[in-house]
């Protein structure tokens, strides 16, 4: 596909001789368009010639090469992408090379959706060859765009289809050490201790991450994702969350500093929610948060929460206060 690469990027298909056969066909308007495109010539010219290799079926090198240009104009013509795979699977080309090309296209177009589609096409035709590459590939992607939803999708695709999950864990361990906020580092951890088939599933990986958690929330105590993998370290599993006293520890050692408690409370009231019970200490640590809050009475330390959480976090007040309306049958039900 060499000259997909050189020859057809540069050279209008009406200077090329061997599409000297090829009668171009116009985009259709109609009669009376009432705000017609200005089109510049060079892409009237190539659309009009793939329109008439298209609608003849064409599967040949000419056409490869005119689908290229086509792509170069326009990276989001799905319709282009599509015959350009139907040419590729009929000519039986080196898919290798084509990965190559459409990574010099995506480094512009890292979010089209119609590059990650045929992205993937690709990379499912070449099955375990392209394992290595395609990981190496949302890197680059990653390492311009941490949060790149089409990388970290085709990442999580690649695993699950193709292997590669080695090394998965210590990608992301290296990620959150660059950026312990970038919760999209999070979540791809969270997707690899759950899915990975060389790990043994949530359980078995639930007290190491417990641990590697807990030290990035004392390291950050105002960065949520951390709080919010805790969580999930205990999906569907509430009993074994309040019997852990790992958590409530946390808890106690953040709310004992006094800065960025919001998380911190956020967890106790989920705690308190689903059983826990806490004592004078942790009463005593949130009364003295906010004094001039009223509290409620201790028996009701969820209730206490959710006030002080009103005023902490104005942003959601409203949520901390239908929390509280809703506390009472929450933690009754919690304790049936």
């Amino acid at each position: 596909m060499d000259s997909d690469k050189d020859e057809g990027e540069t050279v209008l298909p009406s200077q090329r001789p061997d599409f000297a056969d090829v009668i171009p066909i116009p985009q259709d308007d109609g009669p009376n368009p009432v705000v017609p495109i200005a089109y510049k010539q060079d892409f009237v010219e190539i659309m009009n010639y793939f329109r008439a290799l298209y609608l003849k079926d064409e599967r040949s090198p000419r056409a490869l090469q005119l689908t290229h240009q086509a792509i170069l104009l326009n990276p989001g013509n799905y319709t282009v992408w599509h015959f350009r795979r139907l040419i590729l699977e009929a000519l039986n080309l080196d898919l290798l090379e084509e990965l190559d090309i459409v990574e010099k296209i995506a480094k512009n177009n890292t979010k089209n959706y119609q590059i990650w589609h045929h992205r993937r096409w690709v990379a499912e035709k070449l099955g375990n060859d392209a394992t290595a590459r395609e990981l190496q590939f949302t890197r680059k992607i990653l390492s311009l765009d941490a949060k790149n939803y089409h990388a970290w999708s085709h990442r999580q695709w690649v695993l699950q289809a193709l292997g590669g999950w080695e090394d998965e864990l210590d990608y992301c361990k290296q990620l959150l050490e660059e950026d312990a906020f970038n919760n999209s580092a999070w979540n791809q951890r969270y997707f690899v201790i759950t899915r990975s088939p060389l790990l043994g599933g949530l359980k078995a990986m639930r007290n190491s991450e417990v641990n590697y958690t807990i030290e990035a929330i004392l390291a950050n105590p105002e960065n949520e994702s951390p709080w919010r993998y805790l969580r999930g370290l205990y999906k569907g599993d509430s009993e074994s969350l309040v019997n852990d006293p790992q958590v409530p520890s946390v808890c106690l050692k953040v709310l004992s500093v006094k800065d960025n408690p919001v998380f911190a409370l956020s967890m106790l009231l989920d705690l308190l929610c689903h059983g826990f019970r806490a004592n004078q200490e942790f009463r005593d640590l949130v009364a003295g948060l906010s004094p001039s809050v009223p509290d409620e009475p201790d028996s009701d330390l969820a209730k206490t929460i959710c006030s002080k959480l009103e005023q902490l976090d104005a942003l959601r007040a409203n949520y901390w206060r239908w929390r509280k309306s809703s506390l009472p049958r929450a933690i009754q039900d919690s304790k049936n």
